[in-house]
């Protein structure tokens, strides 16, 4: 079990190791609640109900985010492309 436990650790960390090499991150700052946003990392999970919550699906690069709420370090909103649904995203990995 604590094998398992390690190797989702290391894939989790090599997944957010990713996303930091293969992305030029911009926050959605204030005034960008109520713009649709670009993503600019090479997939972004959204989160159904709460940030860290069930993972609903990915937007990938070039799909759009329409900011509805400015958490800090999460946002939520509507995720166009591949979902159409709304849930929260890590923010920070928006297109500048």
């Amino acid at each position: 079990m604590k094998l398992r436990t390690s190797a989702t650790a290391a894939l989790a960390l090599a997944a957010t190791l990713t996303l930091t090499l293969t992305a030029t991150p911009a926050s959605a700052a204030d005034g960008t609640v109520g713009q649709r946003e670009t993503v600019c990392a090479e997939d972004l999970f959204v989160r159904v109900t709460a940030p860290h919550g069930a993972w609903m699906g990915t937007l990938y690069r070039g799909q759009t985010f329409l900011v509805e709420k400015d958490g800090g370090d999460w946002v939520y909103g509507f995720a166009y492309g591949d979902i159409n649904r709304r849930g929260w995203v890590q923010n920070g990995w928006f297109c500048p």
